[in-house]
């Protein structure tokens, strides 16, 4: 069980390749799902600290996956960062009231979203990020 680990679920091989890469890079172990079915079953075998979570896969979408997420040890305690090109304050809200800790939108400063990282890394899911910046176009 590797409790400072990153569940990336997203199925875009070049995304996950940056996010992989990007994390690892930080020295967290990273695990990768492309669907809601495998970040289920990947979350409870290694019940990563941070999830950064796509919106948009195949079959169950970013917020199903969310919810479901939430009932299972392992996604539970989680910090789960969505991941997305939706940027309306109505999808944000929505994400953030189906159980997401933070909703940032894609194109994305990766310092950002390092920052965000290693906050849910440090201080888990159930310390809010102090004034979350605006989303800021970047290299990802």
């Amino acid at each position: 069980m590797e409790s400072h680990s990153v569940l990336v679920v997203d199925d875009e091989p070049n995304i996950v390749l940056s996010l992989r890469f990007l994390m690892q890079a930080e020295g967290y172990p990273v695990h990768v799902a492309c669907d809601g079915c495998q970040a289920l079953e990947l979350a409870r075998v290694h019940r990563p600290r941070v999830i950064l979570l796509d919106l948009m896969l195949p079959g169950e979408d970013g917020y199903e996956v969310c919810q479901r997420l939430r009932e299972v040890p392992g996604g539970r305690d989680a910090g789960v960062i969505m991941l997305t090109a939706r940027g309306r304050q109505t999808e944000r809200e929505k994400g953030l009231a189906l159980g997401a800790d933070d909703y940032v939108t894609k194109p994305f400063s990766t310092r950002d979203l390092l920052r965000r990282v290693a906050h849910y890394m440090k201080a888990g899911r159930d310390t809010p990020l102090a004034s979350a910046p605006t989303p800021i176009a970047g290299s990802m």
